[in-house]
């Protein structure tokens, strides 16, 4: 009952100024930050490790704009899902090198986990012509699960992959020429993850960026989505010409490397509430 009751509210939401939206979730996340302490707690060890020179004052004062971002994009998902197709678009910038995604060339996309990262996908598969695919994570409700689901699926023709459908299912949709919008910047635990610096901390990384561009010979081209006050831009960024190589270490540091430039631009809307640094190499203590 709680869960449907929540998703009207959401439902509810596409119907109201954005500004409003947007305080709604200013609100919202300054109570989280006071409600929410473990979470809280995970936000600031975060940022102590990768940013050890903000004083105190400073990292507060961030941490509490985490809060806030994280809050307002996810009531975003209200209007996103819920607003009427003309109104999504009018909020959905896509700028930067969209020319990197026309025709049929094998292509993965990097899309770093800024709290904007469904705006970003609703801006692909809105508006421009081709199939794309993405891997999803079933949620534990049932409710969530069908909402979160029609709502990545609203748009476009595109192919959410769940877990079980295994490596060669995606790396055939890649070769037939489907986009892959590719999360990998989380800590999916030890297993086949490779032990790479994130802001000089050791930090769980799957080489998933490498491995799919090698094997779905595709060119990887970085997607940046950011939170304005107008909605979302969604930036295309030029395809890396470096990328990948023989080297599944190397290329996964350098992607670790490239995604620290592009969190410095806009370190609040990064998704610093996730334990990043949770599996530690042999013989380092816990962080959190």
């Amino acid at each position: 009952m709680g869960t449907r009751f929540v998703l009207c509210l959401m439902s509810a939401l596409a119907h109201l100024p954005l500004t409003w939206v947007r305080v709604m979730g200013w609100l919202l996340g300054r109570v989280l930050y006071w409600v929410v302490g473990s979470r809280r707690r995970v936000v600031q060890t975060n940022l102590r490790l990768c940013f050890p020179a903000l004083d105190a004052a400073r990292a507060q004062a961030l941490t509490r704009q985490v809060f806030v971002r994280f809050a307002q994009a996810w009531l975003d998902r209200g209007w996103l899902w819920h607003g009427a197709p003309e109104l999504v678009r009018s909020r959905l910038a896509l700028t930067g090198a969209v020319d990197e995604l026309k025709g049929a060339e094998p292509v993965v996309l990097f899309a770093p986990h800024f709290v904007g990262l469904d705006a970003g996908w609703t801006a692909l598969t809105q508006q421009l012509p081709r199939h794309f695919s993405t891997i999803y994570t079933d949620q534990a409700n049932r409710h969530s699960d069908a909402w979160i689901l029609q709502g990545r699926q609203r748009f476009g023709s595109c192919r959410l992959f769940g877990r079980i459908d295994g490596v060669k299912a995606i790396v055939a949709s890649l070769r037939q020429g489907d986009p892959l919008y590719l999360l990998p910047d989380m800590n999916f635990g030890p297993h086949e993850s490779l032990f790479v610096p994130f802001y000089g901390v050791s930090a769980a990384t799957v080489p998933s960026l490498s491995r799919f561009a090698r094997l779905g010979r595709a060119k990887v081209v970085p997607v940046l989505t950011r939170m304005t006050a107008k909605g979302y831009e969604v930036q295309v960024l030029p395809a890396w010409s470096d990328f990948p190589t023989d080297d599944l270490l190397a290329d996964t540091a350098l992607m670790n490397t490239r995604l620290q430039s592009y969190i410095n631009a806009m370190p609040d809307q990064y998704y610093w509430v996730h334990k990043r640094f949770k599996d530690r190499p042999p013989g380092e203590v816990a962080v959190y």
